[in-house]
């Protein structure tokens, strides 16, 4: 018997575990507040109001665009599975599961938001499973490639405190790009391959489509860093703006805040104070968050709640014995 199923069978592990994960969102809570106190707000609100409405307005459209380029991921998800739904209706669900997942976590936005749209309209659990899990490689293959690039070519300036110098950096991104190349060597050499992982079956894709699946995750990452590149008037180079973003959304996976809420903030913070203001980059992560993350979610609430009235109706007139118009 395992450690872990030994240990999953006393009555006092579950609450250890709970105690030790609460805990640890407990210190991260009270490091933010305290973080939070010694922030001049006021400061901080001049810093959005100081902002160009053209700089408002060019990051809102690499915004726009980021979020339509990843409303397509499912279609990929949609070609291999054949399902039967119009590109229109999948790239409407993509959209509202990714702003929720921004805003709430994956499991309510990514995951359960895919799975309710997606039933409702029809498609089997399998399937979905499939668009979801393929989507998700989407997002974080292309992660690989652009963290690997970015960290292995232009290796970001450390604090001079942290007297780190570039070389792990540097290694890590080899590493990263290693993997994203055995990715596509699997695809080339192991096409139709079928994978089996607790109970659901995955196939490799083609060479073309994880060459695909690359090219259009790469640049949504990039349009990501983009966006917040333009907030702060290139005041640090590009490069290194999108380092720091793929640095705070690792840490926001691992610490599991919705939205990575402060998470996004402290890092940039840690990374680029040095170079930047603390209130004009706590500005810039604002302005980013409203147009990145509370803009999208409006809209998709929106767009949520108007499918759930149709499909509503839909349900009702399909409903037996019951006359058209009633």
């Amino acid at each position: 018997m395992s450690t872990t199923m030994a240990l999953a069978r006393q009555s006092w592990w579950p609450w250890a575990r709970r105690v030790v994960v609460w805990g640890f969102f407990g210190l991260v809570a009270w490091l933010l507040v305290t973080q939070a106190r010694a922030i001049d707000w006021s400061e901080v609100f001049q810093a959005i109001r100081a902002l160009p409405a053209a700089t408002l307005l060019a990051a809102g459209a690499l915004a726009a665009s980021s979020f339509v380029l990843y409303s397509t991921y499912d279609l990929l998800g949609r070609h291999l599975t054949r399902h039967k739904l119009g590109a229109g209706t999948v790239m409407g669900v993509t959209f509202i599961s990714y702003a929720f997942n921004l805003n709430f976590g994956s499991l309510v936005g990514g995951v359960a938001f895919r799975y309710r749209l997606y039933s409702r309209l029809g498609l089997g659990s399998a399937t979905i499973t499939r668009v979801l899990g393929f989507s998700m490689l989407t997002n974080w293959l292309g992660y690989l490639v652009v963290a690997g690039a970015a960290f292995f070519f232009w290796p970001m300036a450390l604090p001079p405190e942290w007297k780190i110098g570039s070389g792990g950096l540097r290694v890590l991104g080899a590493v990263l790009l290693a993997l994203s190349v055995g990715y596509l060597a699997l695809c080339a050499f192991s096409a139709g391959r079928v994978w089996r992982v607790r109970g659901h079956t995955f196939k490799t894709p083609g060479l073309a489509m994880a060459l695909l699946q690359l090219a259009m995750s790469c640049l949504n990452w990039s349009l990501m860093g983009g966006v917040i590149w333009l907030l702060l008037q290139g005041q640090v180079g590009y490069p290194h703006v999108l380092a720091v973003l793929l640095v705070a959304a690792v840490a926001g996976v691992v610490t599991h805040v919705p939205a990575g809420l402060g998470v996004l903030e402290a890092v940039f913070v840690a990374l680029l104070s040095y170079q930047v203001a603390e209130t004009t980059l706590l500005g810039a992560l604002l302005a980013y968050r409203g147009l990145y993350y509370l803009l999208p979610l409006a809209v998709a609430l929106g767009a949520y709640l108007v499918t759930e009235m149709r499909m509503r109706r839909s349900r009702r007139r399909r409903l037996p014995g019951r006359a058209p118009g009633a």
